[in-house]
């Protein structure tokens, strides 16, 4: 397993740093370490991909937002990017993963939101809707910046039949570790434009690592939200079979 941090950008490595307790949480959680090495039940499993499924059709909608709120066309474009590998790429590992269970994407699309979930995806909408667009990015980022450092963490650690693989696989490859780096050039590049090369010298940076932060917590509890569906047996609720 690799510990080397990947470079997303400046503002990744800034915010990183003032939030390490909670990033360490983010990425060395107990679910992390079940798909590391292939202990964590499937029942868990399942049931955070339906809910990851929901959460990433309100991700989706948020990125979307973006195209709305930018300033730029370079941001619009880089927002609209990002909504069209949401879309046309990183939903389908989950509408594979539950059809082999028997639970088809209707299904998923309807599936009952836990309260992480819900937590978690009106906490990022709010920022968009509530805040500009800096708010709505720090508040989207760290979903795509931790799965791109845990894919890269758990890429080595991938074996013949591993039961995760395919997920590991997913985000360690190229295409998402390629959206990670995209991410951060438009963080860094909407940060540079309305606050200037010195972010951390601006009265807003406190506010602004507040939000971040805040959405690293969140990532931290929808982990939770997996392990304890497993530990209930609680695999599929919420979705109904096709």
């Amino acid at each position: 397993m690799t510990n080397k941090t990947p470079d997303y950008g400046k503002t990744f490595a800034l915010m990183r740093e003032g939030c390490a307790p909670q990033w360490r949480e983010y990425i060395e959680h107990d679910f992390v370490k079940g798909l590391q090495d292939g202990t964590l039940p499937q029942a868990s499993f399942l049931h955070y991909m339906i809910q990851d499924y929901v959460y990433l059709v309100h991700y989706a909608r948020a990125w979307a937002l973006g195209v709305v709120k930018a300033e730029s066309p370079e941001e619009m474009k880089l927002c609209a990017a990002t909504v069209d590998s949401l879309i046309n790429h990183e939903f389908s590992l989950h509408i594979q993963t539950c059809a082999a269970q028997g639970i088809d994407e209707a299904s998923l699309f309807n599936a009952k939101e836990e309260l992480e979930t819900i937590a978690y995806t009106r906490y990022v909408l709010d920022s968009g809707l509530q805040g500009d667009f800096l708010d709505l990015i720090l508040a989207l980022a760290p979903c795509a910046f931790g799965y791109g450092e845990i894919g890269l963490r758990l890429k080595e650690s991938v074996y013949e039949g591993h039961p995760y693989e395919k997920w590991i696989n997913t985000y360690c490859g190229e295409s998402f570790q390629e959206v990670c780096v995209e991410v951060g050039r438009l963080v860094d590049l909407a940060i540079r434009s309305r606050i200037g090369d010195n972010p951390t010298q601006s009265p807003r940076w406190t506010k602004m690592q507040e939000r971040f932060s805040k959405a690293v917590e969140l990532e931290a509890e929808f982990w939770g939200m997996g392990l304890r569906a497993g530990s209930q047996g609680t695999g599929n609720k919420g979705a109904k079979h096709a």
